[in-house]
C-alpha cells in the first residue's frame, strides 16, 4: 500500500501540473490580450507589457489551482477505475478511507502551494503592480501619443490628434481643458509638438485658436495664435502615498490590531477580516476540491457508459460550495466578528466527502435497514 500511495500521489501531481499549466496558459492569454491592447495602445514598451503580465501571474494561479486540483483528481480516479486498478484494490479489502489517503496528501500539497501564493507572493506582486500602474499613469506624454482617438489624461481634460507624423509632429490637435470651474477652454491647432522642459513636458501648438467660455456670464472669447505652449505637467496626478491597500499586505502584517490597520489603510475591519481569513480558507478549499472529485467518482463505481454523470455531479457540488463562499463574503465584510463563516464552505465540503466515503464503504446499509424494518 505504501507503493500504491506513492504511485497514486505521483499520478495526481503529474496531472495536476498538466491541468494547471494548460489553465494558466488559457487565462494568461486572455489577460495578456487585454493588457497588450491597453499598454501598447498607451505607448508603453513590450518590456512593460511583460512586466505587468508577470506580476499578474500569482493572482491568476490562485484562481486556477482549485480547478486544476479537482481536474487532476477526477482524471486520475476515472483512469484508474476504467483500468480496474481501484476495483482490484477494493476487492482485496482496501477501504475507501484508505484509498483516499494519497488524495488527501495530494490536496495538502496543492494547499501548501496556495498558502505560499496567497500569504506572500500575491500581496507582494499586487503591491508592485499597483506601484508600476501609478508610475505609468504619471506618464502623460505616452498617453497623448495615440492618433485618431479622444483621450482623457484626467477627468476634466480631453485630447485628440488626427495624425502623428514619423518625426513626431501632431497634426490637427484638439485640447479641451475644463479643470477651472469658472471657465472652460478649447484649443485647436494645425500642428503641435511635445517638448521636454526639464522634468516636465510642454505641448507647443502652432497656428491655432483658443476659445474661452465663462460659466458665470456665458460669454465666449476667441483668440488666434501662431504658437502657444501648454504645460501638461499639471495633468499629472500624484500617486496616493498615504494609505496602503489591505490586499497588498502580506499575512503577518494583517495579524494584529484590526482597528490600527483600518486607520492606516482606510479599510473597514470587516474587509480586513475577510482578506485575512480568505487566505487561510482558500488552501482548505483546494483540499476539498481534490477530495470531492475523488469521492464522487468512487461512489459512482464502474460503468461502461462512462462517468460523465459523476463528473457533472462533482463539478456541481464544487460550484455550489464556492457559491456559498461568495454569499458569506458580504456578511463578513459587514461585521468582522462573522469571520468563522468563511470556513463554512470547507466544512460543508468535508462533511460531504465523509458522507460519500462512508457510503462507498457501506453500500448496502440502506438495503439492510429496509430489511430490518420489513422484519419488524
Amino acid at each position: 500500500m505504501a507503493k500504491f500511495d506513492r504511485y497514486l500521489l505521483s499520478q495526481l501531481l503529474v496531472m495536476f501540473g498538466f491541468f494547471a499549466l494548460v489553465l494558466v496558459a488559457l487565462f494568461w492569454i486572455n489577460r495578456a490580450v487585454v493588457l497588450f491592447d491597453r499598454l501598447i495602445g498607451d505607448g508603453q514598451s513590450a518590456l512593460v507589457f511583460l512586466e505587468f503580465t508577470s506580476l499578474s501571474l500569482p493572482k491568476l494561479i490562485t484562481t486556477v489551482l482549485p480547478i486544476a486540483a479537482f481536474a487532476g483528481a477526477v482524471y486520475v480516479t476515472n483512469r484508474m477505475s476504467g483500468e480496474s486498478e481501484l476495483t482490484v484494490l477494493q476487492s482485496t479489502g482496501t477501504s475507501p478511507w484508505r484509498l483516499a489517503r494519497p488524495v488527501l496528501v495530494y490536496g495538502l500539497c496543492v494547499a501548501l502551494m496556495m498558502s505560499v501564493l496567497s500569504h506572500y507572493l500575491v500581496p507582494m506582486a499586487q503591491s508592485q503592480l499597483n506601484q508600476r500602474e501609478n508610475e505609468i499613469s504619471q506618464n502623460v506624454t505616452s498617453r497623448l501619443l495615440t492618433e485618431g482617438t479622444f483621450l482623457h489624461p484626467t477627468e476634466m481634460v480631453t485630447f485628440y490628434t488626427r495624425l502623428i507624423d514619423e518625426d513626431g509632429v501632431l497634426r490637427d490637435v484638439f485640447l479641451s481643458d475644463r479643470r477651472d470651474a469658472a471657465q472652460g477652454v478649447i484649443y485647436t491647432a494645425a500642428e503641435a509638438y511635445l517638448v521636454r522642459n526639464g522634468d516636465g513636458t510642454t505641448l507647443i501648438m502652432v497656428d491655432g485658436l483658443a476659445q474661452r467660455l465663462g460659466t458665470a456670464d456665458n460669454r465666449l472669447a476667441t483668440a488666434k495664435f501662431r504658437d502657444f505652449s501648454f504645460d501638461i505637467k499639471g495633468l499629472m496626478t500624484k500617486a496616493p502615498t498615504g494609505n496602503k491597500s489591505v490586499g497588498n499586505m502580506i499575512t503577518p502584517d494583517l495579524i494584529g490590531d484590526w482597528d490600527t490597520i483600518s486607520a492606516n489603510t482606510g479599510e473597514a475591519p470587516g474587509s480586513i477580516a475577510e482578506e485575512l481569513h480568505a487566505r487561510f480558507a482558500q488552501p482548505l478549499f483546494c483540499v476539498i476540491a481534490a477530495l470531492v472529485g475523488f469521492a464522487t467518482l468512487l461512489l459512482g463505481g464502474f460503468s461502461r457508459f462512462g462517468v460523465w454523470r459523476e463528473v457533472a455531479i462533482a463539478f456541481g457540488l464544487l460550484i455550489s460550495i464556492d457559491g456559498i463562499r461568495g454569499v458569506l463574503v458580504d456578511i463578513v465584510r459587514a461585521d468582522a466578528q462573522n469571520w468563522p463563516l468563511l470556513y463554512l464552505p470547507s466544512a460543508i465540503g468535508f462533511l460531504l466527502v465523509i458522507g460519500m466515503l462512508w457510503q462507498s464503504a457501506n453500500p448496502a446499509w440502506l438495503h439492510r435497514l429496509r430489511r430490518r424494518k420489513a422484519a419488524t
